[in-house]
């Protein structure tokens, strides 16, 4: 079973903002879930801690993984279920955080989304779906689909974004076009990496695939000495189980 932890965000409806609420992963045998600081900004704003999930400081355990995420999985049953594994790069040995770390458990009927927490080592790597190229303008929707796996592309910052000051845009070489936005989540630490052998690369096109998951992009960079991933109070655990 998959040793990843994800970071579980909710959006804010008025101001756009992605907020850390919890933390997913699977330890000891069980599925566990605990909230992180940031679940006392979005109550305020208006989120409502999960059904049966009301104490902020505890930490929650299952045999299976909870009902809030399993609904964001795709059914075996589903006919294009072959197709989406194939989009999402997972197999047979793929673990349902696995997918819904690739994914991000994204749903129309809430705001809800999932990222995975980098594990420390030599590099800082990052497999994400290019996101907002349905948004895109006809001719740049036309390039992502000439684009090749292993193609080079990279990272501007978009400074006059109104909703997010640190918004990353990804754009191809010659001619410069955009394909998309890095996942607000991961903006952040990409900037702090980024002039430290940062690389982002095609990972995989996926020409028959929804729009959300035609690009798959990798970031690497060096993992350097005092970086921490999410390193702001949001993230942080509050059950005292977890410090």
């Amino acid at each position: 079973m998959s040793n990843m932890r994800l970071v579980v965000a909710w959006q804010n409806p008025k101001s756009r903002e992605w907020i850390p609420i919890g933390n997913l992963y699977y330890e000891d045998k069980c599925y566990k879930f605990c909230y992180v600081k940031g679940i006392i900004k979005a109550k305020e704003v208006g989120f409502i801690p999960f059904t049966k999930m009301n104490d902020i400081k505890a930490v929650y355990v299952a045999d299976k993984i909870f009902p809030q995420f399993a609904n964001r999985l795709l059914a075996k049953s589903r006919p294009e279920y072959e197709s989406y594994q194939r989009w999402l790069r997972l197999d047979k040995n793929s673990t349902p955080l696995d997918e819904l770390a690739k994914n991000n458990g994204a749903r129309v009927t809430d705001s809800i989304e999932l990222y995975m927490i980098p594990k420390k080592q030599e590099k800082y790597i990052v497999e994400f779906f290019s996101h907002g190229i349905s948004h895109l303008p006809h001719n740049y929707q036309e390039r992502v689909k000439k684009l090749e796996a292993g193609e080079k592309l990279y990272l501007v910052q978009d400074l006059q974004n109104e909703y997010d000051s640190n918004a990353l845009l990804i754009r191809t070489k010659d001619p410069v076009e955009l394909v998309g936005y890095v996942p607000r989540i991961y903006a952040p630490d990409f900037s702090k990496l980024i002039q430290h052998n940062a690389e982002l690369k095609i990972k995989q096109i996926n020409h028959d695939s929804l729009m959300q998951f035609q690009l798959l992009c990798e970031f690497s960079a060096d993992w350097t000495k005092d970086f921490k991933p999410f390193n702001t109070d949001s993230f942080e655990v509050i059950s005292t189980s977890l410090q």
